[in-house]
């Protein structure tokens, strides 16, 4: 029997990381540096692990390749297959981020064998204001003209940089050039894939005095060198409500903000659903009567086989919800 699921978090220390995802998730851990903490993952090598109920112990790839269209949904199934389609981060940035880009599906497919990388940020948290992140060119140039700036150390003049605030929302189709900048506690949705190209690392250097690899010819051919005014996701929180942040043909996510309960039908998608608390705590159930507690920091995975959901808030809580609807 399926039910609401939540999975063991994968912790990784990175040359950017800072100490706020442990605390943030009242882990009882002592590693360092954590940059990331992937949530939910099929990306070989991190596959995460059932850490409630019957199932625990089992791993994501093998409820999906068990339970196949209860687990993703019937449209889902036949278009992944065997693969869950997205994976869940929380990002702690200390440091900046390296200027990066990532390739969409064809291209990666060409030259990786993977799918491409579309993902989202929401601001969880922005350092008493002072966090910051690059998202898309601010002006025009041309393959040749980002191929000068990144040999002389000038790429940065030519992307578009936000201070952020709490809630703020960032789509990010693959192609964007992007950085998330010091400060900056973000949850990220995004594509079941781990191909990302490096453009600029702001001349770092590890322990060893060595730089990290630069991407900089497969790079070139994978962004999308259009302009927009404005990169930011402006949207109105709806009270109690359900507030759309992103629809697009790989995740549509949403913001739900309760201080009451609430009940949500899911039959009509077809599809999983992943709720996402970034503030607060909740106890959320599916018909069958099994709850699972979700607080801050936690995630928690209906299969597509739950129909309705049910949530009971303590005081406030924000979830961010987000499925796949093929």
């Amino acid at each position: 029997m399926l039910y609401p699921l939540k999975f063991q978090p994968i912790l990784k220390s990175t040359i950017w990381g800072g100490n706020k995802i442990i605390p943030f998730k009242n882990l009882d851990c002592q590693q360092q540096n954590v940059g990331e903490s992937w949530e939910i993952s099929d990306v070989p090598g991190d596959v995460s692990v059932v850490a409630n109920g019957p199932l625990a112990g089992k791993t994501l790839s093998e409820l999906v390749s068990e339970y196949k269209e209860q687990f993703l949904g019937k449209r889902n199934y036949e278009r992944f297959g065997n693969n869950f389609p997205l994976l869940i981060k929380f990002i702690d940035a200390a440091d900046d981020l390296s200027i990066q880009v990532h390739p969409d599906d064809e291209l990666a497919m060409k030259r990786h064998a993977s799918m491409g990388k579309t993902e989202m940020w929401y601001v969880v948290d922005n350092n008493n204001n002072t966090a910051r992140l690059r998202s898309g060119l601010k002006r025009s140039i041309t393959p040749a003209e980002y191929e000068a700036m990144v040999a002389d150390n000038t790429i940065c003049e030519a992307l578009a940089e936000y201070n952020v605030n709490c809630g703020d929302v960032f789509f990010l189709p693959a192609g964007r050039i992007h950085s998330i900048g010091a400060g900056c506690f973000i949850a990220e949705i995004q594509q079941t894939s781990n191909v990302t190209y490096r453009i600029f690392d702001f001349n770092r250097t590890d322990a060893n005095g060595q730089q990290r690899e630069l991407h900089t010819e497969l790079s070139k051919d994978a962004i999308d060198y259009s302009v927009e005014s404005d990169y930011r996701t402006h949207y109105a929180t709806i009270p109690n409500g359900t507030t759309k942040l992103v629809e697009c043909p790989y995740f549509n996510t949403s913001l739900i903000d309760l201080t009451s309960e609430k009940s949500v039908d899911y039959s009509n998608i077809d599809s999983f659903v992943i709720y996402i608390c970034t503030e607060g705590r909740a106890i959320v159930s599916a018909a069958d009567g099994i709850e699972v507690e979700l607080m801050q920091g936690h995630c928690v995975l209906f299969p597509a086989s739950v129909q309705k959901v049910e949530i009971r808030v303590d005081g406030h809580v924000k979830l961010l919800e987000t499925f796949v609807q093929s």
